[in-house]
């Protein structure tokens, strides 16, 4: 079986009075290999107790760590967070920190080249020419790419964002992100569905989701489009809800699910992470739960 592989930052969401694992890239992946047993991710941390600690957490986790570069100059990644009174979080990201500086080596090529169904990536990670370049040279390979739009701060430029498109099969992104890519690449007015199937049709893109937080999302396959919202109660915050929502959409989309199911299922499961603390679950009962679900399709 193909992996399913994520290129980007790892790091830490610091809170007032705790810290949690983190970063896009490795939130999806986790969730991936959680569920199918078959996820890898291409990162850096630095050789300090930061970087020591994910490497070790990942390997109790049995997520493989031997593609997650050491970096003895730059400090593992952190992400000051706080929280509004809707549980919606803010982020401010450290700069030059050991995420910006991945590397790319025979094996990790190997990996993409040979091994890999699908590499997800964002926008964050490409922030430094190093990661950027790195991540460039993986692309144009015979596999799916998964683009987790995923802004953060003014960590993108217009460029970045009209690569990754280019080479994307599939699309995640939020309301205010489709917002801004409208603005910056269409020339009409604003309008949700026309401007999705026009970013579509513009970039060659076979399926697009739009989230928009307690509102539900938006898929748009070809012709199909199909919304869907899941009421979730009691949210503790929505740090990683995106994630959780984009590795549920990537098993559907490499399944070719139907659109319903695939929007159905990564609602329920981003609404699970809503009631947590954090973006990963401190036990493994919630995939037990969602792997039953799946196990039709990937067994």
């Amino acid at each position: 079986m193909r992996k399913i592989s994520a290129f980007g930052e790892i790091l830490f969401d610091i809170y007032p009075d705790s810290k949690n694992l983190g970063g896009a890239p490795l939130n999806f992946i986790y969730h991936i290999n959680k569920l199918i047993g078959n996820g890898r991710i291409i990162s850096q941390v630095g050789n300090d107790l930061l970087g020591r600690e994910v490497v070790e957490f990942l390997d109790s986790q049995g997520l493989a760590a031997d593609t997650i570069q050491i970096d003895t100059k730059h400090l593992t990644g952190v992400a000051m967070v706080s929280l509004d009174e809707n549980g919606v979080p803010a982020f401010t990201i450290e700069e030059n920190r050991a995420f910006d500086f991945i590397s790319v080596d025979e094996d990790v090529i190997n990996l993409v080249e040979n091994e890999t169904k699908c590499l997800y990536f964002g926008t964050l990670a490409q922030r430094n020419k190093v990661s950027r370049t790195s991540l460039q040279s993986l692309l144009n390979k015979r596999t799916k790419y998964f683009f987790d739009v995923n802004i953060r701060q003014n960590f993108y430029t217009e460029d970045i964002l009209f690569q990754s498109l280019k080479i994307a099969n599939a699309v995640k992104l939020n309301l205010d992100e489709l917002k801004l890519l409208h603005k910056i690449f269409l020339e009409d007015d604003f309008d949700l569905h026309s401007s999705s199937k026009q970013m579509m049709k513009k970039f060659d893109i076979e399926m697009l989701a739009v989230t928009k937080g307690a509102d539900g999302s938006v898929l748009f396959r070809g012709e199909e489009t199909d919304e869907h919202k899941t009421e979730v109660k009691n949210v503790i915050d929505t740090v990683g809800a995106g994630d959780a929502f984009a590795a549920i959409l990537c098993l559907g989309y490499l399944n070719k699910w139907e659109l319903k199911k695939n929007n159905r299922l990564a609602n329920e499961f981003a609404a699970e992470i809503c009631m947590i603390n954090g973006a990963l679950p401190k036990d493994d009962k919630l995939y037990e739960r969602y792997k039953k679900k799946l196990r039709d399709d990937f067994n």
